[in-house]
C-alpha cells in the first residue's frame, strides 16, 4: 500500500475542486476521508480519493440522491 499522503491542495487538484470545498467538507462532516497529522495538519490518502470518486459514479441524473435523502445522511 502506498503511504504517500497528499496535501489539501493536491487532493483538491485530483478531485477538481477548490481547497475551500475540502475545508468545508471536513467542517460539515467529511464525505471525503482525511487523515489528521498532528494537531493542525490534514492529509489525504490517494486510495481514499479514488474510492470517493468511484462512489460518485452515476449512469443517469435521476440516480442522484434527492436533497431530502442527503440531508438526513
Amino acid at each position: 500500500m502506498n503511504r504517500n499522503l497528499l496535501t489539501t491542495k493536491q487532493a483538491a487538484d485530483i478531485l477538481s475542486v477548490s481547497v475551500a470545498f475540502l475545508e468545508r467538507d471536513r467542517w460539515a462532516g467529511a464525505k471525503v476521508p482525511f487523515v489528521r497529522v498532528g494537531s493542525r495538519s490534514v492529509r489525504y490518502r490517494r486510495e481514499d480519493l479514488d474510492t470517493f470518486i468511484e462512489s460518485r459514479i452515476y449512469t443517469s441524473t435521476s440516480a442522484y440522491p434527492s436533497e431530502s435523502q442527503t440531508a438526513h445522511a
